[in-house]
Formats: C-alpha cells, structure tokens, sequence
C-alpha cells in the first residue's frame, strides 16, 4: 500500500514537505524548525515522524492549548526546550475604552501587511484584550508595519510567555442524522440551512475544511476533519456511530462553547 493512500489527495504535497524535513534530521543530524501549522499538519507530521528511532518530533505555539504550533524534528541527542521554537508574544494595545476590534480584523490586518498565515501562531481574545503568538523572524516587522486594525491605532507590546491567555478548547457535542458525507450536507444539518444556500457559500470559497478552502459541494468528509463556515461559526466531526436502517450516517459534531 502506498504511503499516499492514507491522505487526501490535496495533502500529497504537505506530506513530501514532511518528508523532505524529515530526510534533512536523518543525513545532516540537525533540527528542523517548521512554520506555524494548523492541527491537520500537525497530525500528519506526527503520523509520519511516528515512533521513528533517528527523528523526533515536538510541537508547541506558545501556550499549553494552542491551536497552531511549529513543530520541531530532531535527532535523539537533543532535548527541545520551549525557546527552541523561536516565538514571541505580544498583547495589542488600543485605546479600547473608545472603539472596539474583533479577531477577523486582526487577522485581516496581518495580512494586508504581507504576512503569510504560516507566519504567526494565535490570535487570542478575552473580552477587549488581544494577544498574538508570531515567529521571532517575522516580529521586527509585524512591529514596524501592523499600525492600526479597522479604525483603531494599535501598539504591540511584548510579554512573556507567563502572560500569554490560557484559553482551553471547549466543544459541545451535538447528535445529527445525515443522507452523507458530502460538505454540504453536513454544512446544511449543522448550521440549520437549506442545502440550495450553502451550494453557492461552497463554489463562492466560503467553506473551509481543516483549514484549507474548499468549493466542492461533493467534497467527502471524515472522522476529525473540522469544517468552518465564514459569518456561521466552527464545528468538528468528533465522531461517526455507523448507519441507520434507512442508510443514513449518524454523526456527533461539536461546537465551540
């Protein structure tokens, strides 16, 4: 059976990355620091580093329960530290009293800057405060270049590590019945819509899938995979329990508390 068979065809190419990064630990005996990855690629770098004797592999996105971490391979003669993933934090300083700011803006302004997502971990929010996990390469320039998110002037002030939001991830599971698998059909019995309205939100690259765009209503879902919908909200397919007599899958899916 082919290594490939076990992933999607769209994650072929990250798995030759996994792969390439893998092969620079075995010949050159030296550590591999990778970007910022969503869990998905985390899953698959873990899958195919295994219980490798020679490579290793450790993960970490600036607190205990970060959704995107760097992952780090290496030889068995080191031993990672937490500073070995190169990351830095800050907190956003505006003048909230006086306007407010959401995360989709924040992220939307890292972009219009030119930071490509792979490039900054977390955005984390607790009431008006805002927090941001970045790759110590690329933290000068967010500095220099992220001036204002919407209407508000904003400030990045380092913190420590100590000082990053502990957000812990919380789903509320939820018992559904579906005529399939396809993305839409899913989408429709999650969020409570018609499937002729998420049709066109899916070509119209609305819906993602593990994080990654999709526009393919027919799209085949799994066990695990997480599907967001842009203006609906996040759910996780958490588990499958098998068909009903009429052949219908029966799913539980969680949401975000």
């Amino acid at each position: 059976m082919s290594l490939y068979e076990h992933f999607r065809k769209e994650e072929h190419a990250f798995v030759d990355q996994v792969l390439d990064w893998k092969a620079i630990v075995e010949l050159e005996y030296r550590p591999k620091l990778t970007d910022f990855l969503d869990p998905r690629q985390q899953k698959i770098v873990q899958l195919l580093v295994g219980s490798h004797d020679d490579v290793h592999v450790s993960f970490w996105g600036g607190h205990s329960e970060a959704e995107r971490k760097r992952a780090l391979l290496y030889p068995d003669y080191i031993t990672p530290v937490n500073e070995d993933f190169r990351l830095t934090a800050f907190e956003l300083r505006y003048p909230s009293k006086f306007i407010t700011i959401e995360h989709s803006q924040i992220l939307g302004s890292l972009m219009s800057i030119g930071m490509k997502r792979e490039k900054f971990g977390d955005i984390l929010s607790e009431e008006d405060q805002f927090q941001l996990i970045l790759s110590e390469e690329v933290a000068d320039y967010v500095v220099l270049n992220l001036q204002s998110v919407g209407k508000a002037k904003v400030e990045l002030k380092p913190i420590s590590e100590d000082d990053v939001m502990k957000q812990v991830k919380e789903l509320e599971e939820t018992f559904v019945t579906v005529s399939s698998l396809r993305v839409d059909t899913v989408i429709s019995e999650a969020f409570h819509l018609s499937r002729s309205k998420v049709k066109p939100a899916i070509v119209s690259e609305k819906v993602k899938v593990n994080w990654k765009v999709i526009n393919d209503p027919a799209f085949q879902l799994e066990k695990g995979d997480v599907l967001s919908f842009r203006g609906k909200g996040r759910c996780e397919i958490v588990e499958m329990e098998g068909q009903t007599k009429k052949g219908k899958q029966r799913l539980i899916l969680g949401f975000p508390k």
